[in-house]
């Protein structure tokens, strides 16, 4: 009964999160938002005894990958004002969209696939059984693939936020690597007589 309690804790708290990030309209606050999901989905993982993924999840996407966002969401200085102009011209579509996902929603909750008694109860793993091993094992033979493309988007992403942050400012002082190193000594002090 506590780990239902835990379920729905969790559950509820990374779908109000996940609304968060979506209506926030400050992009700071959306990665907070996200942040906390982040949290609460490692959570559920916990309670399914993948400790693994939970830890993982924290390691890697909050303490490396939002970071990432937020340097990037902070360098940007997006014009918001700017963005929201055109905004009502994509309404219509944008409420199409919205309410086919509506209904796919739920149809698919309507269908008896997520009842009580279709969903299967995940039990406890046994002690012996490490979830890191078989997790690896998983990981590097039937979806060797699959996580080669997922670490090269992760590459392309980063190289990406490096160059979004790379700018040339005219209000800045930059130095002449080249000029510094071939300085002599006698340009660098004079004798002044007095």
């Amino acid at each position: 009964m506590l780990e239902l309690g835990f379920f729905y804790l969790f559950a509820g708290l990374a779908v109000v999160s996940a609304l968060g990030v979506v209506l926030s309209r400050n992009t700071i606050h959306a990665v907070m938002f996200l942040i906390f999901c982040f949290f609460n989905a490692a959570g559920l993982f916990f309670l399914l005894d993948a400790e693994f993924i939970g830890i993982i999840l924290i390691l890697i996407y909050v303490g490396a990958v939002m970071v990432l966002f937020m340097f990037v969401v902070m360098m940007l200085e997006v014009n918001f004002a700017k963005l929201r102009e055109g905004m009502l011209q994509y309404l219509p579509l944008g409420g199409i969209i919205a309410l086919v996902l509506f209904i796919e929603i739920i149809a698919a909750a309507g269908s008896g696939v997520f009842s009580p008694e279709g969903i299967p109860d995940p039990g406890h793993a046994a002690q012996q059984v490490n979830n890191t091993v078989e997790i690896g094992k998983m990981l590097y033979t039937k979806y060797l693939l699959g996580f080669e493309i997922a670490a090269l988007i992760l590459l392309v992403a980063l190289v990406g936020a490096i160059v979004l942050t790379l700018r040339t400012r005219k209000d800045a002082k930059y130095q002449n690597i080249s000029r510094q190193v071939n300085v002599r000594p006698e340009d660098r002090m004079y004798k002044v007589k007095m």
